[in-house]
C-alpha cells in the first residue's frame, strides 16, 4: 500500500468517526505526526475528546491545526488574547507560524494562560483559530535558544517540506517478512567517548548517539565508515540520549556525507548540543586542530531536528516506536525505549544516567510497559567504584572552599558547562544564603552561564523542588549575587592578574582545553589555591593526569607548548558526579520492570564494562555481555 492510500485510509477512518457537522479540509504526514487540517477549529477544541479519542484508535500521534485561510490578523489576534488572558499571566511575547497555524505565547506566568483544566487556552483557539502554545518566559535571557528558535522560523517553509518527506519514509510499507533485530557497536564499547551504536531490522536502520572522543588523537570518532552504516544517507534516523560532545559531537559530520533524515531528542538537548558542537569547532580552530565539519552543518542539523517530550510515542520508522525517559544525567537527558515491529520486541539504551535524586533532576526512569534488552553505561561499574552520598560529597566541597579561601586562595573546579557547574552553583549558593561558608565571589568563566539560562528555560525538566524554589517562592539561586559572570577578555584578564579569594567555576571539565587552562596557568604555582574536580576524568586527558600526581604538565599557547608547574592543592570530590555508581547500576537492574532478559554494558573502561557484566550475570541470573566495538549482536 502506498502513502497516498494509507492517507485515504485513514482520512475516511477519521471521517467516520467525526461528530456530526465537525469538517475537515486535509490530512498529512509531516514527520512523525499525522496533521489534521479543519477549517473550524473551535468545534475541535470545544470537544477535547475528538483528538484523544482518535489517536487512540489510529495509534498516531494527531495533531490539529486550521485551515490557513480561517487565521486571523497576528494584530487581531494578539489584541484578543490580551482581552481573554489576565494581566497577571505577565505575557512578553508572541510568535506566529502561518505554516502550523501555531502562535506560541511566551509568558511568565503560563498556567494563567493555560487556565484551569486548560479552559483558557481553549477559549483563546475558539476566538483566533491559530492553535496557541504557551512557554514559559525564561529568567534568564539565552541567545542559543533565541538563535535557534528564529533560525527555524526563518526556515519554516524548507523545514516544513521536509516534514513531509520525513512522514512519508516513516509511514512507508513495510516490505520485508524477515523478523530481526541486530546491535551493531560503532563506538563507547569498554571506553569512554565516541559513544555510537547501529540498531538494525530488515526494515530500518537506527543510529543511536554519533559522538567524539575530544581526548583522543588516534581513537576519537566511531567506526562510521563499515558496511553496516554505510552509506550513510540510508541510515532512517538518529536518536540523541543527550547533549555531551561524547554522544552529540559527531553528529553535523553526517549531514556533510549525505544524511538527510531526522536527528530525535528533548528540546532541550536540541539547544544544548548546538551550544556544545558550536563551541567544539570554534576551540578546534583556535588550537590549530582539523574542524570535522563547518557550523552550516550545525545549521543543517538543527533543520532536521524533532522535539519529542518525555514518555511521548513516536513512530520513526515502518517498524519501529520511540519512547524518551527521564535519565537524571543532564538536562534533557533521556533512557531512549525502541519497539520494534508490532510486539516483536523492545530494547532501551540508558545512555549516562543517574540512579540517585539530585539536585537538579529526579531518579532516572526504570519502569517500561515492556524491555527485552538494555544497553547500559559502566563509568563507575568497578566493584569498588562506590561514590559517597551527596550530602558527604557537598560537606567536602563547601570545607574545601572554606579552608582555601581562609589561607587567602582561591578554588579552581574545571566542570563541564552542562550539569556538574549547575550541581556546584547551587551547593556553593545555598552555603554563601545560609552563612554556611562567607560571602565570596563565585566566577562563573565558559559556557556555563549560557547552559544554565537553557536550564531556566527548560524548568519542566528539573526536578520538583528546583521548580519550586525557582517559580513558586521567587528565590531563583542561579539569579544569586555570589555569581559574577566573566563575560569579556578584559575581565578575565583581571581576574587571573589580580586574584582574589573565592571561587572560579570554569570549562573544560577534564582540562582538555577551554578557559580553566588559563586559570590554572596564573593560579596552578600558588600552593596557596585549590583544584578540584567534581566530574569524571578519562583516561589520557589532563584532568586524570593531575589526579595522578603530575606537578608538572605541558599546555598548548598560541603555538607553543609551554609547562605548568603545578604547586597548587588538588582534590577529587566524588559525588557530585552525573553517572551512576557501582550500587546505584546494580540497583537499576534489581528494581527494573520488567527485568530484562539480557543486558549490554559500554560506556567505561573494558575492567569496569566485564566486572559489571559478570556482576550482574551472578546476581541476577540475566544474559549479559560486555561487547567490543565492531560486534555485531542479534537479539532476536
Amino acid at each position: 500500500m502506498s502513502v497516498e492510500q494509507v492517507l485515504d485510509e485513514l482520512r475516511e477512518k477519521i471521517i467516520k468517526k467525526l461528530p456530526d457537522k465537525v469538517t475537515i479540509t486535509d490530512i498529512e504526514f509531516e514527520g512523525p505526526e499525522l496533521v489534521i487540517y479543519t477549517s473550524e477549529p473551535k468545534k475541535f477544541a470545544d470537544n477535547a475528546d475528538i483528538i484523544r479519542n482518535l489517536a487512540k484508535d489510529l495509534r498516531k500521534r494527531l495533531v490539529v491545526r486550521p485551515d490557513p485561510k480561517v487565521l486571523a490578523k497576528p494584530e487581531d489576534v494578539i489584541e484578543i488574547i490580551s482581552k481573554i488572558v489576565p494581566e497577571d499571566s505577565g505575557i512578553t511575547n508572541h510568535f506566529f507560524d502561518t505554516d502550523t497555524g501555531e502562535v506560541i505565547i511566551e509568558a511568565e506566568k503560563p498556567g494563567i494562560v493555560i487556565g484551569r483544566h486548560g479552559n483558557t487556552l481553549r477559549e483563546i483557539t475558539k476566538e483566533i483559530g491559530w492553535t496557541p502554545k504557551v512557554i514559559r518566559t525564561p529568567p534568564i535571557k539565552s541567545s542559543t535558544v533565541d538563535n535557534i528558535r528564529q533560525y527555524l522560523r526563518n526556515h519554516k517553509d524548507e523545514r516544513k517540506t521536509l516534514l513531509k518527506t520525513i512522514g512519508r519514509k516513516i509511514h512507508r510499507e513495510v516490505s520485508s517478512r524477515d523478523k530481526w533485530v541486530r546491535i551493531t557497536s560503532l563506538g563507547g564499547c569498554r571506553e569512554v567517548g565516541r559513544s555510537c551504536f547501529m540498531l538494525s531490522t530488515p526494515e530500518s536502520k537506527i543510529l543511536i548517539d554519533c559522538g567524539v572522543n575530544v581526548g583522543s588523537e588516534d581513537n576519537g570518532t566511531p567506526y562510521l565508515y563499515i558496511p553496516e552504516v554505510t552509506p550513510i544517507s540510508e541510515i532512517d534516523a538518529v536518536v540523541l540520549t543527550h547533549a555531551h560532545l561524547d554522544h552529540s559531537g559527531l553528529i553535523p559530520l553526517l549531514f556533510k556525507y549525505g544524511y538527510e533524515n531526522p536527528v530525535y531528542c528533548t528540546p532541550p538537548t536540541r539547544d544544548l548540543m548546538a551550544l556544545l558542537q558550536l563551541d567544539f569547532i570554534d576551540v578546534a580552530a583556535k588550537e590549530g586542530k582539523i574542524i570535522p565539519y563547518e557550523s552550516a552543518m550545525i545549521r543543517k542539523m538543527l533543520k532536521h531536528t524533532i522535539t519529542l517530550n518525555y514518555s511521548d510515542v513516536t513512530d520513526i520508522a515502518p517498524d519501529m516506536k520511540l519512547t524518551l525517559h527521564n535519565a537524571g544525567h543532564i538536562l534533557g537527558s533521556s533512557v531512549v525505549h525502541f519497539h520494534v515491529g508490532d510486539g516483536l520486541y523492545n530494547i532501551a539504551f540508558t545512555g549516562d544516567f543517574k540512579y540517585e535524586k539530585t539536585r537538579l533532576f529526579d531518579i532516572a526512569v526504570n519502569n517500561f510497559p515492556r524491555v527485552e534488552s538494555i544497553i547500559m553505561e559502566s563509568t563507575y561499574g568497578g566493584s569498588k567504584d562506590m561514590q559517597p552520598s551527596r550530602k558527604e560529597a557537598e560537606t567536602q566541597l563547601r570545607k574545601i572552599v572554606k579552608e582555601t579561601v581562609q589561607r587567602g586562595g582561591t578554588v579552581l573546579i574545571p566542570a563541564f558547562a552542562v550539569g556538574r557547574s549547575q550541581e556546584v552553583m547551587l551547593v556553593l549558593e545555598e552555603a554563601v544564603r545560609k552563612g554556611i561558608i562567607e560571602e565570596i565571589p563565585i566566577y562563573l568563566d565558559g559556557m556555563i552561564w549560557e547552559a544554565t539560562a537553557i536550564h531556566t528555560t527548560y524548568p519542566e525538566y528539573l526536578n520538583n523542588d528546583l521548580r519550586n524554589l525557582i517559580f513558586h517562592k521567587g528565590l531563583n539561586p542561579f539569579l544569586s549575587d555570589c555569581f559574577d559572570q566573566v563575560d569579556s577578555v578584559k575581565k578575565r584578564e583581571d581576574l587571573l592578574n589580580n586574584p582574589v579569594p573565592g571561587v572560579v567555576l570554569a570549562t573544560s571539565g577534564m582540562l582538555n582545553g577551554g578557559p580553566i587552562m588559563e586559570y590554572l596557568r596564573a593560579y596552578g604555582p600558588n600552593e596557596k589555591n585549590s583544584l578540584v574536580f567534581v566530574g569524571y576524568q578519562a583516561e589520557g586527558t589532563m584532568g586524570r593526569r593531575l589526579q595522578k600526581g603530575w606537578s608538572e604538565i605541558p599546555v598548548y599557547n598560541h603555538g607553543k607548548t609551554e609547562v605548568i608547574n603545578v604547586n597548587l592543592q588538588v582534590h577529587t570530590v566524588d559525588g557530585f558526579s552525573g553517572h551512576s555508581d557501582r550500587k546505584q547500576l546494580m540497583d537499576y537492574i534489581k528494581k527494573m520492570k520488567p527485568r530484562p532478559e539480557h543486558i549490554l554494558t559500554e560506556h567505561g573502561d573494558a575492567k569496569n564494562c566485564v566486572d559489571l557484566a559478570s556482576s550482574l550475570y551472578r546476581k541476577y541470573r540475566i544474559e549479559t555481555r560486555a561487547p567490543l566495538n565492531l560486534e555485531t549482536i542479534r537479539l532476536i
